[in-house]
């Protein structure tokens, strides 16, 4: 009997759940491999099937979310968050910066209809999670090899490295180095192919914080380029803005700025 696998949608731009369709040949692949059962992008719908492995796209941001993902934990063996939004939040975690009360009205004609949270909150702040997969969007290649490991029954492993690596391999020229950009790849995993730099421009830290990521010493860089601290404090409050190094090293230009 296949494995049940479930991708299921939560507040996202469907970017990661397209990681999937973009595989191309490897997706049918795939579907020798596991039963689709519930993947509303491809077709297949069934959110309350029980199944061996859910990949969660997107944040927590309504109090519906909230007991939908506790329903999809009770009816999954392995639980896998995939993308920026599911695994910190994503870029409308920016929202836990503001005050919802005052915003808001300021949007919606209606706003006792909008039934939202005032914050925007990764998969593990309300279940628990067996592995996270960093992107904005997710690496298709880094998605097949966890989906390969789990149906062998190893633990997923992605090679921990920074965006720096890739530029060196794909011999990028640093912009940070040659024009001063506020350039986040020394503190931001490996996985995108250092798109960015690979153009001519900063890396936006979409796959999240490195290993053993020195925010510190790459913010103190920053302002030594002339970058005022709520230049700093964006740069850090993007993508990837509610990731534990990234909010704190936000917070401590805050402070700062104050």
């Amino acid at each position: 009997m296949k494995p049940r696998v479930a991708v299921h949608k939560f507040a996202s731009c469907d970017g990661c759940q397209l990681a999937f369709l973009n595989a191309g040949e490897d997706l049918l692949t795939i579907s020798t491999l596991v039963e689709l059962v519930h993947f509303a992008e491809a077709g297949p719908v069934d959110p309350d099937a029980r199944v061996d492995i859910a990949f969660i796209e997107g944040s927590i941001t309504t109090p519906h979310d909230i007991d939908r993902i506790q329903r999809i934990r009770k009816n999954c063996k392995y639980l896998v968050t995939i993308g920026a939004c599911a695994t910190a939040g994503g870029l409308q975690a920016l929202r836990n910066y503001a005050n919802a009360e005052q915003w808001v009205p300021e949007i919606y004609a209606q706003p006792e209809y909008i039934q939202s949270l005032d914050t925007s909150t990764p998969i593990r702040d309300h279940v628990d999670v067996d592995f996270e997969l960093w992107g904005c969007p997710i690496s298709t290649q880094q998605l097949l090899v966890v989906l390969r490991d789990m149906l062998s029954n190893i633990k997923p492993h992605i090679r921990q490295e920074k965006v720096c690596m890739e530029c060196k391999r794909n011999q990028n020229i640093c912009v940070m180095v040659t024009q001063g950009s506020p350039c986040m790849g020394p503190v931001t995993q490996a996985g995108c192919g250092a798109i960015c730099p690979g153009v001519g421009r900063d890396c936006y830290a979409c796959f999240g914080p490195s290993e053993n990521a020195n925010t510190t010493a790459l913010a103190n860089r920053f302002e030594g380029f002339g970058f005022l601290p709520q230049d700093i404090i964006r740069r850090f409050r993007f993508i990837n803005n509610n990731a534990t190094v990234y909010k704190a090293e936000a917070e401590k230009w805050s402070a700062k700025n104050d």
